[in-house]
C-alpha cells in the first residue's frame, strides 16, 4: 500500500480515502464536524453523513444524544436508563435506523461521507461500520472523529489506509476538497 498526501491508500485500482480527527474533549467533535459538513455543503459537494448534537434537560444528567442527518432529520439515539443508571446509553435500535437514513444518501454522486464517530458499536462491526467499508469501497472519501478510547478497534478496522487529520477546520476542509477532487478527477 502506497500512501500520497492527505492519506490517499492506493489499493489496486481504486483510491481509498479515509480521514480521522480525534476527539480533544467531550462533545468537540460535534461541532466540529457539523462545521465541516456545513462548509463543504457551501462549497458545493454532496455530503451524506451524520453528526451528533447532546442536548441537555431536567433529568438528563449526560443530556440527549441526537444524530443529525446532513440531508435532513434528526434521531433520538439515546435511552433514559434513570438517574442511577452506569451503562451505556446508546439505543442501538435508533442508531440502526440512522445508518438506514445515511445509507439511503449515499450513492455514485456523493462526494464525501462524514461521521460523527467510529464508536463502540463501530468497533464490534455494526453501526456505520458497513457503511463506511461500502463507501470506501466505492471510492468516496470518509471523514471520522474517532475517541483515543476507541483508537486500537480504530486502527483493526482501518488496517492502515487512515490519516490521522489535526483538530484544524481549514486542513481539514482542505482534505475534504481535495478528497473529493481526487474522487471526481
Amino acid at each position: 500500500m502506497v500512501r500520497g498526501d492527505f492519506g490517499a491508500a492506493h489499493h489496486g485500482d481504486a483510491v481509498m480515502r479515509l480521514g480521522y480527527v480525534i476527539a480533544p474533549g467531550p462533545g468537540a467533535l460535534d461541532v466540529f464536524l457539523a462545521l465541516v459538513a456545513q462548509t463543504m455543503k457551501a462549497q458545493g459537494l454532496r455530503v451524506a453523513g451524520a453528526v451528533q448534537r447532546t442536548l441537555g434537560g431536567a433529568g438528563l444528567s449526560r443530556g440527549e444524544m441526537r444524530l443529525q442527518i446532513l440531508s435532513g432529520g434528526e434521531f433520538l439515539i439515546s435511552q433514559r436508563l434513570g438517574a442511577g443508571a452506569q451503562g451505556c446509553r446508546l439505543d442501538p435500535g435508533a442508531l440502526e435506523a440512522a445508518v438506514m437514513a445515511v445509507g439511503r444518501d449515499l450513492d455514485h454522486d456523493t462526494h464525501v461521507l462524514i461521521l460523527n464517530k467510529f464508536g463502540k458499536q463501530e468497533a464490534l462491526g455494526r453501526g456505520f461500520a458497513p457503511l463506511i467499508a461500502e463507501a470506501l469501497g466505492n471510492d468516496v472519501p470518509v471523514l471520522l472523529g474517532v475517541h483515543s478510547n476507541n483508537m486500537q478497534a480504530f486502527q483493526d478496522f482501518e488496517g492502515g489506509m487512515a490519516q490521522a487529520l489535526p483538530y484544524d477546520l481549514v486542513t481539514v476542509e482542505r482534505w475534504c476538497l481535495d478528497a473529493a477532487r481526487c474522487r471526481q478527477g
